[in-house]
């Protein structure tokens, strides 16, 4: 998977949210100086070898110090070429260390940038605001969007305009349950041509919920630092094993009609994760592919043909359980139901765990520890589920266990 060979861009930049640089050396500074060489490497190879542009939606910096600050600008000049634009907001994690205030004097010192901006390139224009109060946008922040959109559609009402802001934007893409904020939505519903960025969730970008259509486009940004999903009934709750095993970026290219392809990548494994998003009609809201209609789908998972679960580790009070990961015939299976039953069909345990779809080399089999199990017999019951909310038809059964 790569660019699409079909498109003829006339505009490439790249997005990344949620670094989260520390005073000391961590990976995410690691990640950051790989993510901007490998958006030029794959660059450098196509007809179109420009990248134009670097947004950096909020949270750049873990507690916005000094250091921290210093740390990412000395990443761009180190590794940014002449001719690719670089724009950064700020969010609730620069104002950490001694409040907002300080912190946007930080910035204008150190970036000498305005944390809002509207730029145009290559024909394009970009918006990208810095949210207030944490992660709001006061009446202040909305008058100033208001009127950059005003302005900016009078070029061409059909041309996409892109738009950052730190915080998803309530009711869209996932995450956006208990990571957004609504303050702008009244003003964005008026242009269905915005292609909206926003991170604070670290959600990854694979999920097919990360791009959503309904009044405009949106698009989570992902995380170069850890996980965090938007679940609430999984056994290690929101944030799964392996977290910090996170880094990826989107790309997106922009062609002469206003046609966009969007390109999620995965750093970790350096590769594309396999799909493209793609808009050819931003401003016409029938024309939208990635609205809540996919949830109107009869498309199940199921468990091929020798699946198995296998027991493991049987000890007087419990045991582990690994199984086969189910098939879906798009995307990616969300996450699976392990109930534990007792021989008499009564569920005794529910352990509710993802695919580990984020990581680009999903585990073949997953497994699940049951601990403080009574004596008796039990076999467990395994369903899988989709990203929309369906279920495999036949579950995954073990044979029976005796504790």
């Amino acid at each position: 998977m790569g660019f699409d060979n079909n498109f003829s861009p006339v505009l490439r930049f790249m997005v990344v949210s949620d670094i989260h640089y520390k005073d000391e050396h961590t990976v995410e500074r690691e990640r950051m100086q790989k993510a901007i060489q490998t958006a030029y490497a794959l660059s450098d190879k196509e007809e179109y070898n420009k990248l134009d542009a670097l947004y950096v939606v909020g949270d750049f910096a873990n507690s916005g110090t000094r250091t921290q600050m210093l740390a990412f600008k000395d990443t761009l000049d180190t590794n940014l070429r002449p001719g690719t634009v670089a724009t950064l907001s700020l969010s609730s994690h620069e104002y950490g260390s001694e409040g907002e205030e300080a912190a946007l004097e930080k910035f204008a010192e150190i970036f000498k940038e305005n944390p809002d901006t509207h730029k145009v390139i290559n024909g394009y224009h970009f918006i990208s605001v810095t949210s207030t109060n944490g992660c709001h946008f006061d009446e202040k922040k909305q008058e100033w969007v208001a009127k950059e959109l005003k302005e900016a559609v009078k070029d061409d009402p059909r041309r996409p305009i892109f738009f950052f802001q730190h915080p998803h934007i309530m009711g869209t893409v996932y995450g956006s349950a208990n990571w957004g904020e609504d303050e702008l939505t009244a003003i964005l519903m008026n242009y269905p041509q915005i292609i909206d960025f926003s991170g604070h969730s670290h959600a990854p970008i694979n999920d097919p919920r990360s791009i959503h259509q309904r009044h405009f486009t949106c698009l989570g940004t992902g995380t170069l630092s850890y996980f965090e999903l938007d679940e609430f009934d999984k056994v290690y709750g929101t944030i799964p094993p392996n977290d910090d095993n996170a880094a990826q970026m989107l790309i997106v290219e922009a062609d002469a009609q206003g046609r966009v392809r969007i390109y999620p990548y995965d750093l970790i494994t350096d590769n594309f994760f396999p799909f493209v998003w793609k808009i050819d009609s931003a401003w016409d809201v029938e024309s939208y592919l990635y609205t809540d209609a996919r949830y109107r789908t009869e498309e199940k998972p199921w468990f091929e043909d020798g699946a198995k679960i296998e027991i493991k580790d049987i000890k007087a009070d419990g045991f582990a359980v690994e199984f086969d990961q189910a098939k879906v015939k798009t995307e990616y299976v969300d996450d699976y139901n392990v109930y534990l039953k007792r021989a008499d069909g009564l569920t005794v345990r529910n352990a509710t765990i993802w695919s580990e779809f984020y990581f680009y080399n999903m585990p073949e089999k997953l497994s699940v520890k049951f601990d403080g199990i009574e004596s008796g017999e039990y076999y467990v019951e395994i369903y899988a589920n989709s990203f929309w909310r369906t279920r495999s038809k036949k579950p995954l059964i073990s044979e029976t266990i005796k504790l």
